[in-house]
């Protein structure tokens, strides 16, 4: 079957389940990141504020085709940004694993991963909370749950979605179709 072929495949209640599932997730995702920052009171570093890059891109894209996908738009433009979902997604899963890799001293990080600043600077004394905070380096990794870091977590999300959506843009409409 050729690509063109592919893309124009009737889409159906697999792309409106896959998007729908894409832009939960990342919404959940990058969220989470993001509570973990201002509840938490975790900073982030330099890499972890590039980790989030490719789901800010992605969350308006998959609320375009969540509504393609559900309101019947055309199958070439559903599928085509349920591919670039796909690869949005694919960009995030390498970011993650090159920050684990930093983590797990796999390799080196950025000479500047250790310039991201955070915390209150608004308690009078400028100095002295600037001497007090101390950003994080993205060689150490800020707490570890079942033996994965936030980047490690990050990177098993991102190869998630990744395949979600690339098994999606290319599927059939529906199961039994």
């Amino acid at each position: 079957m050729a690509l063109s072929d592919i893309v124009r495949r009737p889409t159906g209640f697999r792309q409106v389940l896959a998007s729908g599932f894409l832009l939960a997730g990342m919404a959940i995702t990058v969220g989470s990141a993001l509570l973990f920052q201002y509840a938490g009171g975790y900073i982030p570093c330099a890499l972890c504020l590039q980790e989030r890059i490719p789901y800010y891109v992605g969350l308006p894209i998959a609320l375009v085709a969540f509504v393609a996908a559900a309101g019947r738009a055309p199958a070439p433009l559903t599928r085509g940004l349920i591919f670039l979902l796909g690869l949005i997604m694919l960009v995030s899963l390498g970011l993650a694993v090159y920050h684990a890799g930093v983590e797990w001293h796999f390799w080196a990080g950025p000479t500047d991963c250790a310039q991201v600043g955070g915390g209150n600077l608004s308690t009078g004394d400028l100095l002295a909370d600037i001497d007090a905070i101390k950003p994080p380096s993205c060689d150490e990794a800020a707490g570890r749950f079942l033996g994965l870091s936030f980047a490690g977590w990050n990177a098993v999300a991102s190869a998630l979605f990744a395949a979600v959506a690339l098994r999606s843009a290319f599927a059939k409409a529906d199961r039994f179709a």
